[in-house]
């Protein structure tokens, strides 16, 4: 029985891929590729094929047949099993249904933002908004073509939620930087003190948290 082991989304990307048919590793890639999948999972040719190695050790995925191009290397072409095709539904399905926590990185560095002056915060936050700016200008020029093209919206409603979560972020960013640089942020004082050079002793932070 495979064993359960649902931490990459490479792997499900894999499983899908060959749901629809068997392919090999390299056509894999260039199917998640030319789909733009890669914006939405993180794609490389080395992981890609150790995560093939990974699903078969689990007998999820097996081998069907070889084939060979020219000189080109020798190339296995793999199919799904029963077990990688209920794997593949099942993880589909918990992803879809169940929402886990997620640790993104500009929310750990927002936990560490007293680390920074207050002022340098802010400017780097401004900068942060204005590429979030720039992003939304250039995705709205994609929304435009890809709408011309035709495509059906059911084949780019993950590019639709990650506009929706940067736009999210887009809004929030703006309210931080406006809350700084209107000292109007709960605790700027405080974060202040903690970056003056001219203090007597800097607060205990430890003190001050509840």
């Amino acid at each position: 029985m495979a064993s359960r082991n649902r931490s990459n989304t490479l792997a499900l990307a894999v499983l899908v891929c060959l749901h629809e048919r068997p392919m090999h590793p390299y056509e894999v890639a260039s199917t998640l590729r030319h789909r733009q999948k890669h914006e939405s999972i993180r794609l490389n040719y080395g992981s890609l094929y150790s995560v093939v190695e990974s699903l078969a050790r689990r007998g999820l995925i097996e081998p069907r047949e070889t084939e060979r191009e020219g000189r080109l290397p020798q190339r296995t072409i793999y199919g799904l099993t029963e077990a990688g095709r209920q794997e593949c539904l099942d993880w589909l399905s918990e992803i879809l249904s169940t929402p886990a926590k997620e640790y993104p990185t500009f929310e750990a560095a927002l936990s560490f933002l007293p680390a920074l002056p207050p002022d340098e915060a802010l400017k780097l936050l401004e900068e942060r908004e204005l590429r979030l700016e720039v992003w939304m200008a250039q995705w709205h020029g994609t929304r435009d073509l890809v709408q011309k093209r035709g495509l059906p919206r059911l084949f780019w409603v993950e590019q639709e939620f990650e506009v929706a979560l940067v736009e999210a972020e887009l809004a929030y960013v703006r309210s931080l930087c406006s809350d700084i640089a209107s000292g109007t942020l709960d605790g700027l004082e405080l974060w202040r003190q903690i970056h003056d050079p001219d203090g007597d002793t800097p607060p205990d932070l430890a003190a001050e948290w509840p």
